[in-house]
């Protein structure tokens, strides 16, 4: 993600009705899928709003994880970003509209995150349905790289029905399908008794399917995350740590002691929301040992009750590894050069990360 700042002609371009989006159906699609499987990116064209122009630009989190308006986004200009506030001075012929909408979108600004499920949160919230917003579903694309982490979740429910684990199975809509017509009379007798179980009837096995599978689907897409992630703070901490061996660095105590915090703390922030992910993942297993309604509701609200908190928090890493990538894309850097980056870029912000997930931490003892 860039961290380009406010771009007054080139916004005021979009303001003029030139369209922020990518040109041709290819690339709009990229763009688009781009932003609905993206922690740190919300479509403005989610929400219900009336400035001509704002429907084409969207939210996202910069690296000090501040929500700005991104006008537009090209390789070759980068990203032209606005405050929220500053939004009127680009649409001065619809003050009246920009102002009205201004009260949505700093609602949805304050969130932690922008990723689909959070979103969906804030904006129900805010009374607006967002059951008919593709925006607000992942991609196809994201979906099919998901597949191999929905099976962790889709296995256990496959072997309980058909006593095996070989079924062909894609996705949910595989498992609805193959559940609504069971091939095996077994099949058949353990829908009926997971119907009982789950004090349902058998026709609204189906609905239970879809209802599991979009509750794991969404952890299976922060477990993504969190794997692509947690590598990159890895690499990160080691490149940081080099600055250590400048003789400037080494004399200066507060220094020292700023590098060591920082390194706590997103050692501290991978460990704890790993091991948030290990506790899904035992509640699960509980589930499949014991189905009945009460174990299922409990696992659907506990998961469900984190994803602001995980959402915030993989945000902001994402963020703030994505810039590192993209400055120092082949590592290197004088230690000047290092440890400005660290303190401008780095440090703001993570004490929000540390705050979030020390929060989801207490609530879960």
């Amino acid at each position: 993600m860039s961290d380009g700042a406010d771009t007054s002609e080139a916004a005021a371009e979009v303001a003029g009705d030139k369209s922020a989006r990518p040109q041709g159906g290819g690339r709009r699609r990229q763009w688009e899928d781009e932003a609905r499987d993206a922690l740190h990116i919300m479509p403005l064209s989610a929400i219900p709003l009336e400035t001509p122009g704002l429907q084409h630009a969207r939210l996202i989190k910069n690296v000090r994880l501040q929500t700005v308006v991104e006008m537009f986004h090209d390789v070759q200009t980068g990203s032209g970003q606005v405050s929220p506030r500053h939004l009127t001075a680009y649409f001065e012929s619809y003050k009246d509209e920009v102002e009205r909408d201004l009260v949505k979108i700093e609602k949805i600004a304050a969130a932690s995150s922008f990723d689909v499920y959070t979103s969906r949160i804030e904006l129900r919230r805010m009374n607006i349905d967002v059951n008919s917003i593709e925006s607000l579903t992942l991609s196809d694309r994201k979906k099919e790289e998901l597949t191999n982490y929905m099976r962790v979740f889709t296995r256990p429910l496959v072997e309980y029905v058909y006593g095996s684990e070989d079924m062909q199975v894609q996705d949910v809509k595989d498992i609805i399908g193959m559940f609504s017509n069971p091939n095996r009379d077994e099949a058949l007798r353990n829908l009926r008794m997971m119907a009982d179980r789950l004090d349902i009837e058998l026709g609204e096995i189906p609905q239970f399917l879809e209802e599991y599978g979009d509750i794991f689907l969404s952890l299976a897409y922060f477990k993504k995350c969190l794997d692509d992630i947690v590598p990159e703070i890895q690499r990160f901490l080691s490149w940081m740590a080099e600055i250590r061996s400048s003789t400037e660095v080494k004399r200066d105590a507060r220094q020292m002691r700023m590098l060591d915090e920082i390194s706590r703390d997103l050692t501290d922030i991978s460990t704890s929301i790993t091991g948030r992910f290990e506790s899904f993942d035992n509640r699960s297993k509980d589930f499949w040992r014991d189905i009945n309604a009460e174990t299922f509701h409990s696992i659907r609200e506990l998961i469900a009750s984190h994803h602001v908190t995980i959402g915030g928090v993989l945000c902001g890493l994402a963020v703030k590894m994505d810039l590192w990538k993209a400055r120092f894309a082949r590592g290197g850097g004088g230690p000047n050069r290092r440890m400005e980056f660290v303190k401008s870029e780095i440090l703001p912000g993570l004490s929000h990360i540390k705050s979030l997930e020390q929060s989801a931490r207490s609530a879960s003892a």
